[in-house]
């Protein structure tokens, strides 16, 4: 399988960093709000992460689908569950999602799912 969603994630990175040193304030606020959002609660972090992949996919956002495969599978997701989230965004953003859907599945499996 192809390293794409590592790369992603690479070049992401790399291009954020310098947003993070221009603007510190707004990086350290979205960070701040991504930990807040994402953390365990009355929903697990698991589950978080599933939403915000689901989400993700209906953006059609490579490096988001990446950033939330990543974490998914540290959260311990299955690979059934990354398949039936693709299920509900695929039900909520149609076509799209048969395309961006499999993209999902495809990461969470690059990244050790």
């Amino acid at each position: 399988m192809a390293q794409h969603y590592h790369e992603v994630m690479d070049a992401v990175r790399a291009s954020y960093q310098e947003l993070q040193e221009t603007i510190p304030g707004v990086a350290s606020g979205y960070a701040e709000m991504h930990k807040a959002a994402l953390g365990e609660g009355e929903l697990s972090a698991k589950v978080k992460e599933l939403m915000a992949l689901a989400i993700a996919i209906t953006r059609e956002c490579d490096g988001c689908i990446a950033s939330h495969a990543r974490a998914a599978v540290r959260r311990g997701a299955t690979a059934a569950e990354v398949a039936e989230t693709v299920g509900v965004a695929i039900l909520m953003n149609g076509g799209p999602a048969t395309v961006w859907g499999p993209r999902a599945l495809d990461a969470f499996h690059e990244f050790g799912g």
